[in-house]
């Protein structure tokens, strides 16, 4: 087997522009990235926006981003998903995901 591969963790920042609130987009969010164990926060924004960060393995993390910039939950009309702030990470900064208002 040899020495076992260490998930390289990343961080990132996103807003989701679009028809995306009101309609479990946050719900969904924090239950996906919850069971695909990536840490970090989601909120409705004053803007119409969804923003969060996420923070956990790097593949998990782009299925997410993916997820966010075209399918997201039934309803949603996503226009665009905007990354900022991204980075490489040696641990967590967050023990869950959580909902935030």
């Amino acid at each position: 087997m040899g020495i076992p591969d260490i998930r390289q963790l990343v961080t990132l920042d996103f807003e989701v522009y679009g028809h995306v609130q009101g309609l479990n987009l946050t719900k969904d969010t924090r239950d996906r990235c919850t069971k695909a164990g990536i840490t970090g926060w989601v909120k409705n924004s004053k803007a119409g926006t969804i923003v969060g960060k996420m923070q956990g393995p790097k593949e998990e993390v782009e299925k997410m981003v993916t997820w966010l910039s075209s399918e997201g939950s039934p309803g949603c009309q996503i226009d665009r998903c905007e990354l900022r702030n991204q980075g490489n990470l040696s641990r967590l900064d967050y023990k869950d995901f959580a909902i935030r208002f």
